[in-house]
């Protein structure tokens, strides 16, 4: 897979799913500040990222995560 077709999926799913903006998406795009994701987000983002990608997250793989573009490139490397 891609890594514009990453990008795409995950961007359609906190479109549709979370209720983000598409103004808001960014790489640089904060995941708490400016997409406004809260802890309960967060779960039902590794249930996404499951269903849309059959790669399981834990949440020490979130501990560097801070931006959209620090989350591509750890569903990039799951799926590595």
């Amino acid at each position: 897979m891609t890594k514009e077709v990453i990008v795409e999926k995950i961007n359609d799913f906190l479109i549709d799913e979370f209720e983000v903006e598409e103004d808001d998406i960014s790489p640089e795009a904060n995941l708490k500040e400016t997409l406004e994701l809260d802890s309960l987000d967060f779960v039902d983002l590794v249930v996404a990222v499951e269903s849309n990608f059959g790669v399981k997250l834990v949440g020490e793989d979130f501990v560097n995560v801070k931006t959209l573009q620090d989350f591509y490139c750890l569903i990039e490397r799951k799926l590595s």
